[in-house]
């Protein structure tokens, strides 16, 4: 079986790609409007309340409600393990005993003297979002995310799954009407995203996700390879929570469909860059396509080196990692484009700290101190 489609899906060698990057609860954001990040700085984070346990601990000790807070060993907001001592009597001088240990981890949270009954919370779990993209915060949403805004080579797919990733694009086949098979990837692949042609392999899936691959881009995919890959029937109603590490994304359709000449020649031109990768993929309402962007070199334009104020000589202070907090004084404002860890090219400064030595900064990574 061959089915293409063809709902107007963008690829383009640059456009403004625009990402909403937002927590399932409140929390703290951790990046500033202007601030440019990579795809694995943490913009914001939160706790998710962990699952309550409900504990009858007065039915437990034969006990009448509204005496269970006297029994209570533990207090409410106190740590609990699992088989601590929640509560205890004894009676007839001493000729009863009982006691309630906890079967779960958690905080305390309530106890109740008309139910009997004792709330554990498991602890929080901790979530962190990460950029996804490398980019410049263009707006902050309090208390819930950023925008993130980034100029970038966008190739949209008809169908994907596996979840965001980030890696080093590199051809995997030399022809669009290539199939990709597992001979073809070698440990020298993991960490890279490979683009293939008119078919992956799910021998091909499999030995790409043992090594360490981060994503495979393919023009088709066989629907019973795909299912024989991820071990079950694959739904079309959102993808891009498998459980796999592996991100596909199929750019034409399902069946052996070679790659479009412009989707293969656009990757092939972009072929050692850093792109950020996303299989997930909504059919119905709220379309979601998967997606390839390849961030493009950062261009600081004239008024905004004016409205920093930079010159040799401004005292700045640091605002990110690995010199963090640490003052100096601007000594060099080199003019060409620099290249750094994440891949990108950017304008840098050249800064005499004060506590001795000479280092490079994205000019974006420091503050100016007023006065």
């Amino acid at each position: 079986m061959s089915d293409a489609y063809s709902p107007g899906l963008m690829v383009t060698e640059m456009t403004k790609v625009r990402k909403t990057r937002r927590l399932p609860l409140k929390g703290d954001v951790l990046v500033k409007a202007g601030e440019y990040v990579t795809p694995h700085t943490v913009v914001a984070k939160t706790n998710i309340p962990g699952r309550p346990h409900v504990v009858n601990v007065a039915n437990q000790l034969n006990l009448e409600p509204e005496d269970l807070p006297e029994a209570m060993v533990k207090k409410i907001g106190d740590e609990i393990k699992e088989k601590d001592i929640l509560a205890k009597f004894s009676s007839f001088f001493g000729l009863f005993k009982g006691e309630c240990k906890s079967h779960v981890s958690g905080i305390l949270e309530h106890v109740s003297d008309i139910t009997g009954q004792v709330t554990i919370r498991e602890p929080a779990i901790p979530v962190a979002v990460t950029g996804y993209v490398q980019g410049k915060v263009i707006e902050t949403i309090d208390e819930e995310g950023v925008v993130i805004e980034t100029p970038a080579a966008l190739v949209q797919g008809i169908f994907g799954v596996g979840p965001e990733s980030f890696g080093q694009l590199k051809m995997a086949v030399k022809k669009p009407t290539d199939v990709l098979t597992d001979t073809m990837i070698t440990e020298e692949d993991k960490d890279r995203i490979l683009v293939g042609g008119a078919l992956v392999s799910s021998r091909a899936m499999k030995k790409a996700e043992k090594i360490g691959v981060i994503g495979i881009i393919t023009g088709g995919v066989l629907d019973n390879e795909l299912n024989d890959y991820l071990g079950y029937e694959i739904g079309v109603a959102i993808t891009g929570h498998e459980d796999i590490s592996l991100t596909v994304v199929m750019t034409e359709g399902f069946g052996k469909i070679p790659m479009a000449e412009k989707t293969f020649n656009l990757l092939k031109n972009l072929e050692g860059k850093m792109a950020s990768v996303n299989g997930a993929t909504q059919i119905r309402a709220g379309v979601l396509r998967p997606e390839v962007i390849v961030p493009r070199e950062y261009e600081e334009r004239e008024e905004d080196e004016e409205v920093l104020g930079l010159s040799i000589g401004t005292r700045v202070r640091v605002i990110r990692t690995p010199f963090f907090g640490k003052l100096g004084t601007v000594t060099g404002l080199p003019i060409q484009l620099t290249k750094i860890d994440t891949e990108a090219k950017v304008r840098v400064l050249e800064l005499q700290l004060d506590q001795g030595g000479k280092v490079t900064v994205p000019r974006a990574n420091v503050e100016i101190i007023e006065g």
